[in-house]
Formats: structure tokens, sequence, C-alpha cells
């Protein structure tokens, strides 16, 4: 191991096998110190995610770069009114938090209905959100709330977010090469424990300067520099002989009322080759209209991306399983179909 590497962290593992990520001190250090600009200070944190985690990580790391001491909400289940009793020990003027998803979602609900939360939840200057994607549908929801919600894309090899709200932070760089997203900057990893063949195919020298090869497709807009995220460059499938991005898919499929925990997931088909199939969660009304809620969900699909992006086959499961960090679990939910 290099005599610079302050952490190590085990990637999630939500499409393939985990990786151990090794992070210098200056790579966590600049990353805090980027987050600090955007968010216009230091301030005190709420911890809300787990520490094995990037994100959590970067919590304690910029709580000790402001010299605050973070509130830590217990592990296990996520829970509005924990959340809540929390913050409110929160003592600096400038209060963050960094959540998935999930958890934003669950807040948002809660706080509709609770005017004790919402009070709570406005007093953060930056609620980051990251580790997947931001439903369109619930980042406008919590804009009506009034939340300084920051939409985040990094990843445990860029120490965690670099990009906010599209924008690239501190000295981070972000172009595209062949429509996947390379990130150079201070923020680098210095590689994989133990995996020098993955490091150097993820890990680049362009003419003196390092890039990281993040497996995502996106657009840099010429003008703004803006950042887009289109998916990942390895969930692409081929349906009849068209390429179709599972992502896309499954980000329409989530703009839907009631669908925002649908996951698409790609399988064999003796006549197209591959075919979308989603998963759902079963209702909890125990309703099961399959053909009525595919015929409706293929529609807007077909309308967005074309036909051949429309799902074959909608799959009901108890739940979806997740990893602590709040992401489907997609490497379990593809052994739960290969038994169905």
């Amino acid at each position: 191991m290099p005599r610079q590497v302050a952490v190590v962290i085990e990637t999630s593992g939500s499409t393939d096998a985990p990786k151990r990520v090794m992070l210098s001190t200056d790579a966590l250090l600049s990353s805090a110190a980027a987050s600090s600009v955007f968010l216009g200070g230091a301030g005190q944190w709420l911890l809300a995610l787990p520490v094995h985690y990037i994100a959590g990580v970067q919590v304690l790391v910029r709580s000790i770069a402001a010299g605050t001491t973070p509130v830590v909400l217990p592990g296990g289940h996520f829970d509005p009114v924990g959340f809540a009793a929390g913050a409110e020990r929160l003592t600096e003027p400038l209060r963050f938090t960094a959540l998935v998803p999930v958890q934003l979602a669950r807040l948002v609900a809660a706080a509709a209905d609770d005017r004790r939360l919402l009070a709570v939840l406005r007093r953060f200057q930056g609620i980051l959100v990251g580790g997947q994607a931001l439903p369109a549908e619930l980042a406008e929801r919590a804009l009506a709330l009034d939340l300084r919600v920051v939409a985040t894309y990094g990843a445990s090899e860029t120490a965690g977010g670099c990009v906010y709200n599209g924008t690239p932070i501190g000295n981070t760089e972000v172009r595209t090469v062949d429509g996947q997203l390379e990130i150079a900057g201070s923020v680098l990893a210095e590689g994989y424990l133990g995996d020098p063949v993955h490091s150097a195919e993820r890990f680049l020298s362009v003419h003196g300067e390092r890039w990281y090869r993040t497996g995502d497709l996106g657009e840099v807009d010429a003008a703004t520099g803006r950042v887009s995220v289109l998916g990942r460059a390895d969930n692409v499938i081929i349906s009849g002989g068209e390429k179709v991005s599972l992502d896309a898919v499954e980000r329409v499929v989530r703009s839907l009322p009631g669908l925002d925990e649908a996951v698409v997931l790609g399988r064999p088909d003796p006549q197209w080759g591959q075919v979308p199939v989603l998963v759902l969660p079963r209702a909890a009304s125990g309703a099961d209209d399959t053909a009525v809620t595919l015929g409706r969900i293929g529609e807007a699909v077909a309308s967005a991306l074309g036909k051949a992006a429309r799902p074959a086959r909608l799959v009901r499961v108890a739940e979806i399983p997740q990893l602590s960090a709040g992401k489907p679990d997609r490497r379990a939910l593809t052994r739960m179909l290969a038994d169905l």
C-alpha cells in the first residue's frame, strides 16, 4: 500500500464485484475544501450514512476540517423522527447533512404533515443527496418545501461527490471520451488496493495528468461545462438489434406516479436477445394488475425512448433488496429473477 494512503473504502458492489479504493489525506481534504466553498462555508454535519461508505467518511472529514463535532444518528432503520431529533442537537449556524434519495424521500413525505420536521429541514444550509440519481419528481417536491437540496455526483474513486448540481467543484475537471465521463483533479484515489490491473484500466495518465474513467455515460455542455449523467456504460443491452440503456428506462419509469422504487434489469429473451424487465415491490394493498400497469408504463417508455426500450415483463417482489447505503442491490435482484 502506498505510504500516502489514509483510508481504504470498499465500493458498494451494487452492479459488480466490490473494489478497495485507496484514498490519500490530500484527496479527502481537497474534496472537503471544495465542498465547503460550494456550500458557502464550513459548518456542523449530521451523519446519517454508514461510515464504511465514502459519503459517510466525508461527513467526518468535513467535520475535522471545519473543527466541528458531527451529530451521529444511530444505525439501523432510517427514521424521520430520529433524524429530526438528531438535527435539533446541531448548534452551529451553518448545518449540513448527506443523504441518499430513499432517505430524502422519507423525509419529504413525512415533512408534508409534520411542521416540526419541515422547520428542521429548512434549517440546513445544504442537504447533499448522492449515491444514485436524484429522481426529478423528488427534487421538485423538495424544492416546493423550500429545502436546499444539492444533487451530487461522484464515486469512492473521486473521494465522494465532485460534481454538485451539475457543476464540477474545486479543481475537478470532467470530460467525455467515447461518450463516457472521465474525471481529473486532486480528489482522485491512488488506485485499487491489491488490484493493479483494474487500477491501470480505470486510472489513466494523459500528458502527465491523471484521469479516472468512471464507467458512466454522460455529456458535458461545451458552453457552460455542466455535467449530465446518462447511466452506466455497462448497463446497456441489445434488444432486437437496438441499444437500450436500462438506466434511461428506469429514469422514465421512476418519473411516473408511485413508481419511484422501480428497478429495471436486462434479461435474456429467445426472440429479441435481451429485454428490459421491470421489478416493483408488491403494493401494500396486494393489488397486482400487471397487464394494466405494464401497458401504461410501456407506453410512457416507448414514447420517450422508442419501442425497443419498452419493458417486456413486470415482476413483483416482496421488497427491493438494498445495500446499506440505500442503493438497490441489483446483483441480488438478478439472482432472484434467475430463480423465477
